[in-house]
């Protein structure tokens, strides 16, 4: 049994994705084949993965266990820790975190179901060791290099930051909660991320969280998958300080805005500071309950908006401080009056120009910047900036366009789409949502699966990183 197994997962493997099997089918083990009446029972470690896997994933081990199993067809069983065999057409309930998942089906499950596999029973007499379980930490996922000192302060922000350097002062005594909204790339993750530094530089002993609606959803899945969601609310109320990115993607997210209803509630009552960002105003992120939007509006609601001239300006020399670049004032001019939407394309031209310095041995010039960045315009479409990189990373890794827009799965397709995902998101401008939909249309939470992918084999492997920065280079000359 444990070999035609092992022979079934190499499979899904192959068609599906390690994904997948790390997610849904480790933890699940063929406990009996019946030839007589065809039935092949799988044990799962609980009735939500039987059902998933009923749903999703019936077809193929129907398919692959039949020929495996050298018969015409199958019929399929499941029987969890609890004992209690579920067929598809037998079983009556669909659990809450099967609803969770037919509602948020966007957001990716990296989590293994390894976790809940049955425990052994111990036999009669013996001594029983119970490990302790560890203590859950809950990290506050905060970049150190934004801080208040790195954020350039211009009219266009400047409520935010002030109001933001406020709560510093007094967490949880004004602007409670604080929303922050304003359009991609203009600063609202930078601020969050400072305020949080900065609190847990004067309050190191403080419970501070910075987190994606993104994760925070995918977390909350998870809670419910492993019966943790009392765990997982636990966590968010004992925090003093709360920052949370992006809550429009809260949208649509019925059961995951009612968890964040009442963690909210809670916080607020005891006087704990709540920061949220968004890319729009509260009253107008669609498909999001009424009383969430009227609690979003109790404290301070700051815009943030695109920088003037002179702000760009002082963006780019600080940036080119930092990295100790070079910059003329009629370089820094030159970019600054050409940009027009947000401050990650300042740092993306600021990028190319100093790549391109740095590959070609030249001190940057505003002949240079004027030549490198010939084709930077506002009109330029993200559909041009996106098939330029497309096109450079097929032709680097021998690998048809076709291929990496494909739903295939083999490992050098999936290494090689994950890597376009990331690049696109770094060197251009371009929304998830959009660089997914051009990649074969997909969603913006596979494009984040994706980044947090490369990101792990950038941290592990210094070989690829090296090759990363190479095609990196190679786009950017381009």
């Amino acid at each position: 049994m444990d070999v035609i197994w092992e022979e079934f997962l190499k499979i899904i493997k192959e068609e599906a994705g390690n994904q997948v099997v790390e997610t849904w089918f480790k933890a699940v083990c063929l406990h009996e084949w019946n030839p007589s009446t065809h039935q092949v029972t799988l044990k799962t470690p609980n009735q939500f993965v039987s059902k998933w896997i009923q749903e999703h994933y019936a077809t193929l081990l129907k398919t692959h266990l039949a020929r495996l199993l050298h018969t015409d067809e199958i019929t399929l069983a499941f029987i969890n820790k609890e004992e209690k065999k579920t067929s598809p057409n037998t079983s009556k309930t669909i659990i809450p975190a099967a609803l969770i998942h037919a509602r948020e089906k966007n957001t990716q499950v990296s989590e293994h179901v390894s976790e809940q596999l049955p425990t052994r029973i111990p036999k009669a007499g013996s001594l029983v060791i119970r490990k302790k379980k560890p203590k859950e930490i809950l990290t506050k996922n905060l970049n150190q290099a934004y801080t208040f000192n790195s954020f350039v302060v211009g009219p266009s922000n400047s409520l935010a930051h002030a109001a933001a350097y406020a709560i510093a002062d007094s967490l949880g005594k004004v602007y409670n909660p604080l929303f922050i909204y304003g359009g991609t790339g203009l600063g609202k993750t930078h601020l969050l991320h400072a305020l949080g530094n900065e609190v847990n530089k004067k309050h190191p002993h403080l419970k501070i969280r910075y987190e994606t609606s993104d994760r925070f959803i995918n977390d909350f899945i998870n809670s419910i998958r492993f019966d943790r969601s009392r765990r997982f609310r636990d966590r968010y109320e004992k925090l003093d300080l709360l920052l949370i990115d992006d809550v429009q993607f809260l949208s649509k997210k019925e059961q995951t805005q009612e968890m964040f209803f009442h963690i909210f509630n809670t916080l607020h009552q005891q006087h704990k500071q709540i920061v949220l960002s968004s890319d729009t105003f509260p009253k107008e992120i669609k498909d999001l309950q009424s009383r969430l939007k009227s609690r979003m509006e109790w404290g301070l609601i700051a815009d943030i908006q695109m920088p003037d001239l002179e702000t760009k300006i002082a963006i780019l020399k600080k940036k080119a401080a930092m990295q100790k670049i070079i910059l003329p004032d009629a370089v820094s001019e030159f970019i600054a009056s050409r940009i027009l939407s947000n401050i990650r394309e300042l740092e993306g031209a600021l990028l190319r120009v100093s790549a391109f310095s740095s590959l070609t041995n030249q001190p940057i010039t505003l002949e240079m910047a004027q030549k490198v960045l010939l084709n930077l315009n506002e009109k330029q479409k993200d559909s041009v900036l996106l098939d330029n990189i497309l096109k450079t990373i097929a032709h680097h890794y021998g690998i048809s366009i076709t291929d990496i827009k494909s739903k295939k799965r083999f490992k050098d397709i999936s290494t090689v789409r994950q890597v376009t995902f990331y690049l696109m998101k770094k060197l251009t401008f371009c929304s998830l949502q959009s660089i997914g939909s051009f990649i074969g249309g997909r969603d913006h939470s596979t494009v984040i699966h994706a980044v947090t992918k490369v990101d792990a084999l950038i941290n592990k492997d210094k070989d690829f990183l090296k090759k990363l920065k190479m095609l990196e280079q190679k786009i950017l000359i381009n």
